[in-house]
């Protein structure tokens, strides 16, 4: 085995890098992960993800993880509501509409990530360890943590998300802006906090779109609510809007003046004061992004291919990443670690290129005109 002796360093203790952690210890590789979290309890954000059956259902399959999943996931937390500003019910899932809830299962982050954390072996996963920088030291690098610790590693496996800190150690690629922004906002205690509108969601997933505007919400086990409003706005919207996202006030005269024309339904998001925002700017890397392949640091998920969240494959292209990654270090194809992290690379980024592709396809057409009836035609398989 390539990395028979090798100490992983995998940074970042997301589905996709603790996926590959456990693939990995199954052949018996010497991993830890290295997770910027204060400890394994801290609460997730984000919406329910939906695991898809050649990638994420798959990894969970190789890692002997699928029964387990099924014990935590949520049925109903698939089936969709299409919506207008004024809250008419145009598609409705519960209604036993065809549904993709059974063919896309889906779980709450959290669960997801105890499933994952639980099958590692003990003392896996190294807490409050925000990754700073690294330095070659002889074949592998040295890693510099926030805490003032340090580590060597012989291979170094960035699974640190969109705004990787080790993505530069390898490319200079940089994202393009995909023109829309995302406020995220997540309503905890939402049957007390926001009754009508969580009546609306059921459980489920409500897409409701106008024009150039989207809102997606997503019902969670805990009983919060997540949401994403999706608009169009400048790159530089962050550093100019003046608004301050921790001051639900500021952020709720936003949504006023910016979704005019949507009922006032929707003002129930911002009625409580147990509720969370943050603003997030959409990104991708460029389909044909390459770079020339290296014997001691690869990475995989969103620090590889970050896109806009708009086909739902964030998750799922981590994890396939993941085990396809396991299998190129841990299998026989290859003579050393730089081959197989080449292989990995060129897979993994021909398929990246179609999902991003696909991915920017499905964001314009829901933030244009005529997003409503469009995504209806989809749906009824027009």
């Amino acid at each position: 085995m390539l990395v028979k002796d090798k100490k992983i360093a995998i940074v970042g203790g997301g589905p996709g890098g603790l996926t590959l952690a456990c693939l990995l210890q199954m052949k018996g590789a010497q991993v830890t992960v290295y997770e910027r979290d204060a400890h394994k309890d801290v609460r997730v954000q984000g919406a329910t993800l939906d695991l898809h059956e050649p990638s994420g259902l798959e990894a969970l399959k190789r890692a002997g993880l699928l029964d387990e999943f099924y014990k935590h996931y949520r049925p109903e937390a698939g089936k969709l509501r299409i919506i207008d500003t004024a809250g008419y019910i145009h598609h409705d899932e519960h209604e036993g509409t065809d549904s993709f809830a059974e063919d896309r299962p889906e779980i709450d982050r959290g669960p997801l990530r105890h499933i994952l954390m639980n099958a590692l072996l003990p003392d896996t996963i190294i807490w409050d360890s925000q990754f700073i920088s690294m330095q070659e030291e002889g074949q592998g690098w040295v890693l510099k943590f926030k805490n003032g610790h340090s580590a060597y590693a012989d291979l170094v496996i960035a699974a640190d998300g969109a705004h990787s800190r080790i993505r530069p150690y390898i490319t200079d690629i940089q994202p393009v802006y995909s023109g829309i922004t995302i406020v995220e906002g997540t309503i905890y205690n939402a049957a007390l906090n926001a009754p009508d509108i969580y009546t609306l969601v059921q459980g489920g997933k409500v897409f409701a779109l106008s024009g150039n505007q989207s809102l997606i919400l997503s019902a969670k086990g805990d009983g919060s609510l997540s949401f994403y409003t999706g608009t169009a706005e400048t790159e530089d919207w962050l550093e100019t809007c003046g608004i301050d996202f921790t001051n639900k006030h500021q952020v709720h005269r936003w949504f006023i003046k910016r979704f005019h024309n949507w009922s006032a339904f929707w003002h129930e998001l911002f009625a409580s004061d147990e509720v969370f925002f943050i603003p997030r700017p959409q990104y991708h890397f460029p389909p044909d992004q390459h770079w020339t392949p290296k014997s001691n640091v690869t990475m995989l998920g969103d620090a590889a291919h970050r896109m806009p969240p708009y086909a739902g494959e964030g998750v799922n292209m981590a994890m396939q990443d993941a085990y396809e990654l396991a299998e190129s270090l841990t299998g026989q194809e290859f003579t050393d670690i730089q081959s197989a992290i080449a292989a990995y690379e060129t897979q993994m980024c021909r398929r990246a290129a179609e999902v991003t592709e696909q991915t920017l396809y499905n964001t314009q057409m829901l933030h244009s005109e005529g997003a409503l009836s469009n995504i209806l035609k989809i749906m009824q398989g027009a």
